[in-house]
């Protein structure tokens, strides 16, 4: 029997934004894009919709959730782990094209770059700080709301498939800074070696960050960039996990290690195999979006 939920909703209000006023800078030199803001309905499923029913022990510290229809939410206050798959016909055709093992790596990094632009966009909700205040239209004055561009958020891509994924960031969030990480894997061991660390030596209390790891596979590569993190202050109820592809092994890890976290990711496959690559999975996104 199934011990996690499968609870189709988008990006409930998940922490209390921070809302300021615009008059005190000037917006004719600040450009920002707005946002709408909406929250979804929340619907019960069972995890057979993922293709697999996890063992009893496996995954019961985390909840999946996914997109669905606006309505008026409540905020979350669970410490468990949050599992997002939004059902978006998009993202399912994106996740299509990555399975494609005849797909060539031009189209595959451009299928990444469009279903990373897509998490992203679902992660950011009601999660940006805004400022608010009035502004003169054309033909009168609006009250308005844009996202607060001296809080930008912190992305931390990990290397190499994290660029592809990450690649429209800065299209769709109006303030960022980005911070690589380089870590590899064992192929015998499946071991974690971090040989590139970008990352500051503190992160300002309160950072929102999103870190983007395309395949959530045996949980090494992404828990060893969280506890980089951690070790630098950030608080894990303001991180976001954003992967094209997870798998029950990864999840169990974070969700023991991480509570509070969320994950935004494309699909779960029911399986790793030995070599830990996901099964049916994508392949090795890295070879696969660069071509070597």
């Amino acid at each position: 029997m199934a011990n996690f939920s499968v609870i189709p909703t988008p990006g409930p209000r998940l922490t209390a934004i921070n809302t300021r006023t615009i008059k005190d800078f000037n917006l004719s030199k600040t450009p920002l894009n707005l946002f709408m803001k909406s929250s979804m309905s929340t619907t019960t499923t069972t995890s057979s919709s993922l293709g697999f029913s996890p063992s009893d022990g496996n995954c019961r510290n985390f909840v999946v959730k996914a997109a669905q229809t606006p309505v008026n939410n409540k905020p979350l206050t669970d410490d468990r782990m949050l599992v997002f798959v939004p059902p978006h016909s998009l993202i399912k055709h994106w996740v299509s094209v990555l399975r494609n093992e005849q797909t060539p790596p031009p189209v595959f990094k451009n299928a990444m770059a469009e279903l990373g632009r897509l998490l992203i966009y679902e992660a950011s909700r009601d999660w940006l700080p805004t400022v608010t205040g009035e502004i003169q239209s054309p033909l009168g004055v609006a009250s308005v709301e844009f996202i607060d561009p001296r809080e930008p958020v912190t992305i931390v891509p990990i290397l190499r498939a994290g660029l592809a994924l990450v690649e429209h960031a800065s299209s769709i969030l109006p303030a960022t800074k980005t911070y690589h990480l380089g870590i590899s894997r064992d192929e015998e061991t499946l071991l974690p070696t971090v040989y590139l660390n970008k990352l500051p030596e503190k992160l300002p209390e309160g950072s929102r960050v999103l870190v983007v790891d395309p395949m959530l596979a045996t949980g090494g590569t992404i828990v060893a960039a969280l506890e980089m993190l951690r070790d630098r202050g950030v608080d894990f109820k303001q991180i976001k996990v954003i992967s094209a592809l997870a798998a029950p092994p990864a999840l169990q890890k974070l969700s023991e290690n991480f509570p509070g976290l969320h994950v935004y990711t494309g699909t779960i496959d029911p399986t790793v195999n030995e070599k830990g690559f996901i099964i049916p999975g994508f392949g090795d996104a890295g070879d696969r979006s660069f071509g070597t």
